[in-house]
């Protein structure tokens, strides 16, 4: 994993882009409904880097869960070359400047979003 100083953020994806987004990156494998794809402004998507159907299924955003589902889809990342290779990638951009993680979910804390931010930040 490449050293790097956080230059990364989240955003849900229906807050209006601003400049200070940098390079956003959609880290969802569905795309969100209700949105285009001008309206998403979205540099890159990243499907491959969020949680597998079935955990994300499994998962279906109950804080409850976020434990253990926080543990399972950091094992997906960890032990998945294409994530793994995905996740250096957002390292890398985030050298030169900013990078924003765009996802979906309505919530802001119980989210795969948190936990990959929080992952790619310790490393």
């Amino acid at each position: 994993m490449v050293k790097f100083q956080s230059n990364i953020r989240l955003k849900r994806i229906y807050e209006q882009p601003i400049p200070e987004d940098g390079y956003r990156i959609l880290i969802d494998r569905i795309w969100p409904r209700g949105v285009s794809k001008q309206q998403a402004a979205i540099d890159e998507w990243m499907k491959e880097i969020a949680p597998s159907p079935g955990l994300r299924k499994w998962f279906g955003h109950q804080p409850e869960r976020v434990e253990v589902f926080s543990d399972s889809y950091i094992r997906e990342i960890e032990e998945d070359s294409t994530r793994g290779m995905l996740a250096n990638r957002i390292c890398e951009i985030s050298l030169d400047r900013a990078v924003t993680l765009v996802y979906a979910a309505k919530d802001s804390v119980h989210n795969h979003a948190n936990v990959l931010y929080q992952w790619l930040i310790s490393r």
